[in-house]
């Protein structure tokens, strides 16, 4: 497989689903949204979308199976499988935030190899394949220089569905709050894997995550030079629903994490 040839075309798919996102903002509508449970929302944008990208990627790649988030195709396992969040930051969108991207990973025997994730509203793809750079619109990318988390800013993801971990992750917040330069809540996982991979954050970390939530983000760091691990620091990240990615400081936070979780 030629993931370098098939880039360009994945990263045009991820523009085609954004330009229908903000076209659907235009009319969007409470009425319109659905819940897939408590504080889990949904639209007919996430699910059109889901079907405009599932057409355009089962075209470029027949061979390959898909997991998607809102379910709108069979998830036969194969080979090669596409990931997709069609809106990862549903919350915001409907909410008028304007920060939310269109996710496409791909695996490959279950391993990420191929990442686009394409911030809507500053119309800016990130893009990273195996054995290639990372990318900012054809830039590229590298994570930040900042070695000590003292100096860092962080990205994570407050609970929303689950509060089952919600005591040692308050005591975290806290600890990293009194001991680094601040800690940012965008409402994308996606999106805080894109800044960990261009430098704005020096790490982000989550838990409760979903496959279609990280499976691009995380080639797109790694290319970019940085570290991707679960709470343990193995690599149970892309299914284990936690993950730490980072830069140099990897290891600083991964202690502060260890010493307030329920491991």
């Amino acid at each position: 497989m030629d993931l370098a040839s098939l880039l360009p075309q994945v990263v045009a798919i991820s523009k085609t689903g954004g330009a229908f996102i903000q076209e659907a903002k235009k009319k969007f509508d409470w009425n319109d949204l659905e819940y897939k449970g408590n504080n889990d929302l949904v639209s007919f944008v996430d699910k059109e979308t889901e079907r405009l990208l599932v057409n355009g990627l089962s075209a470029l790649l027949p061979e390959a199976g898909f997991i998607t988030e809102e379910g709108t195709i069979t998830q036969e396992k194969k080979p090669w499988q596409w990931v997709i969040d069609p809106l990862d930051g549903t919350t915001n969108f409907v909410h008028g935030v304007p920060l939310y991207s269109v996710s496409i990973g791909l695996l490959h025997e279950g391993i990420p190899v191929l990442g686009v994730v394409y911030e809507v509203n500053r119309e800016e793809c990130f893009h990273a394949c195996k054995d290639q750079p990372a990318c900012l619109n054809g830039q590229e990318i590298q994570v930040s220089p900042i070695s000590t988390l003292a100096e860092s800013i962080l990205a994570t993801g407050y609970p929303h569905i689950k509060f089952d971990h919600l005591e040692p992750y308050l005591s975290l917040l806290g600890d990293l709050m009194r001991n680094t330069h601040g800690i940012r809540r965008m409402g994308s996982a996606a999106v805080d894997l894109a800044y960990v991979a261009c430098g704005r954050v020096s790490a982000f970390f989550e838990h409760n995550l979903n496959i279609y939530d990280v499976a691009a983000g995380i080639v797109i760091v790694q290319q970019a030079g940085g570290v991707v691990t679960d709470y343990q620091g193995a690599n149970n990240y892309l299914t284990g629903r936690q993950i730490l990615a980072a830069n140099a400081v990897h290891q600083q936070l991964l202690a502060a994490i260890q010493k307030h979780w329920n491991l």
